[in-house]
């Protein structure tokens, strides 16, 4: 996983999105979608599913919208990516193309390496916060 899947992109996207609208009340999802450059029908599936994550919450009606229910300085990107990839199955070899079926039975020279890649990204994106993202915006 050197750079995240275009849906967890859209994840980041959004959650960024709701963390620069703080304070300002519930976000519409049609906002979000235009600020960031979601596709709509892809940006409703994301964030119904973010809402199982702690991180984001709705509120319906005509004043309704997305909000963040964490403050931007609490939520990492790794958060949101490990909740949208969820739970790591230990069958699964990171080394290898093939998601099943691997040809060296989980057992080839890659194998560390890749996990090693795979820690190191996320020791990055575990250190990095909205508000991080929010204040290099900014600056």
């Amino acid at each position: 996983m050197l750079r995240p899947q275009k849906k967890q992109q859209y994840a980041l996207r959004a959650v960024f999105e709701l963390a620069k609208q703080e304070g300002k009340g519930p976000t519409k999802i049609s906002e979000i979608a235009e600020a960031q450059a979601i596709p709509l029908r892809f940006l409703e599936v994301i964030l119904s599913q973010l809402k199982g994550s702690g991180l984001i919450d709705s509120k319906r009606g005509f004043y309704g919208g997305y909000y963040l229910i964490k403050p931007p300085h609490k939520i990492t990107v790794g958060d949101i990516l490990r909740f949208l990839q969820g739970p790591e199955d230990p069958t699964h070899c990171t080394a290898c193309i093939s998601k099943t079926n691997c040809p060296f039975n989980n057992s080839c020279a890659f194998a560390s390496m890749w996990k090693e890649v795979k820690d190191a990204i996320f020791k990055i994106y575990d250190q990095t916060t909205m508000q991080d993202l929010l204040d290099i915006e900014y600056s």
